[in-house]
């Protein structure tokens, strides 16, 4: 999968007045950002303001997203970084299940 598909199966997951209704940026460094915007139901590739940021590598988000990584063994050990609302990311797991 590569970051425009994420971010269209990412924009159909989200819809306006669903579950999910916080801001949420997934920084991959070079491979770029997906920025969700669970208020509005829309999710792009902007840099804009969020809850929260999660930071992780593009290739340990295939494996997060496949199943093949757990979310918590991948924060403690470092491959994924969590800024602003811990809350926001832990909402994320049911969002993400959407992507695959």
């Amino acid at each position: 999968m590569d970051l425009a598909t994420l971010t269209a199966k990412a924009n159909e997951a989200v819809s306006a007045g669903g579950d999910f209704t916080k801001k949420v940026k997934f920084d991959f460094g070079d491979a770029g950002k997906l920025f969700i915007d669970g208020a509005n139901g829309n999710a792009d590739n902007s840099d804009g303001d969020a809850d929260a940021t999660v930071k992780v590598d593009w290739d340990d988000f295939q494996k997060l997203v496949a199943g093949q990584l757990d979310p918590t063994m991948a924060f403690m050990q470092g491959k994924l970084k969590v800024l602003g609302d811990m809350s926001v990311a832990m909402q994320l797991q049911s969002l993400m299940k959407k992507f695959n």
